[in-house]
């Protein structure tokens, strides 16, 4: 990983839509600072596109796609996308699997809960699990002492056992039945909503972000960028990020937002 002041200024000029993990990565110790929600809004002033991707569940992502100055959120690790229409005022979500087969799901996910909790002490259901569609988290340092990485990757190994998809963030494994993931929902979201392909805007799109879940949108986007704190799972991640800020969490995506914003006045 470089520093984040070597990403060429005719690169970042260039950018046009920033993907941004939410978790560790634009807050900080579980809190939204003003410095970093302030960053997404001059990100957007300075007419570029704001979208997060993250592993919250939908009733987070309604909100933050209602409220927070963004374009759109992928949330669930790439089930779906919200987007709000501020001249309509209308919500709209694009759900990647029918109401159908969501529940016939959630009844399977039901049984690998149960399994985790019995078989790996100190874990336990995530607090956003309630207002969840598509997958099943499981906290394993957000409201619980901080599990060792033997016990996370227990966790994992329970999940794929039970033929679910399953990913570590910062905090939480999130586990669910299906082979999407936050990059096939970012191609979605950026051709059904904006008429462009991914692949061929990858040198126009940045992605920041921090822990395992994020390694599709690392190893995709040739200019990603981790917030310090990414070093922490160094051992852990295949594809880091091409660069990595100075701060960790909020800090360092405002960081990144400064960088771009500056380049994009520049040129």
């Amino acid at each position: 990983m470089q520093a984040l002041n070597l990403l060429p200024a005719d690169v970042a000029a260039q950018v046009h839509t920033v993907f941004s993990d939410i978790d560790d990565t634009i807050t900080t110790d579980g809190a939204l600072t003003p410095r970093a929600y302030a960053a997404m809004d001059q990100l957007r002033q300075a007419g570029l596109r704001v979208i997060l991707i993250t592993g919250r569940p939908a009733g987070w992502c309604d909100h933050i796609a209602r409220m927070w100055p963004v374009d759109g959120v992928i949330g669930e690790n790439g089930a779906f996308y919200y987007w709000h229409d501020h001249v309509a005022g209308k919500l709209h979500c694009r759900h990647l699997l029918d109401a159908p087969t969501r529940q016939a799901n959630a009844a399977r996910m039901a049984a690998v809960r149960d399994t985790v909790l019995r078989e790996v002490p100190g874990c336990a259901l995530a607090s956003d699990q309630f207002c969840r569609l598509y997958d099943l988290a499981i906290d394993f340092c957000e409201d619980v002492p901080a599990l060792p990485a033997a016990a996370v990757d227990r966790i994992v190994a329970l999940m794929e056992a039970a033929g679910m998809t399953a990913k570590v963030s910062s905090i939480h494994v999130n586990g669910w039945f299906g082979r999407y993931d936050k990059l096939s929902m970012a191609h979605l979201m950026l051709r059904e909503r904006y008429q462009l392909e991914l692949e061929q805007e990858r040198e126009r799109c940045i992605f920041v972000g921090d822990s395992p879940n994020d390694e599709p949108m690392f190893a995709y986007l040739p200019h990603a960028v981790g917030v310090a704190n990414v070093a922490d799972f160094a051992g852990r991640i295949a594809a880091l990020p091409a660069f990595i800020t100075p701060s960790r969490g909020g800090a360092g995506f405002a960081e990144l937002a400064d960088a771009l914003v500056s380049a994009r006045r520049a040129r």
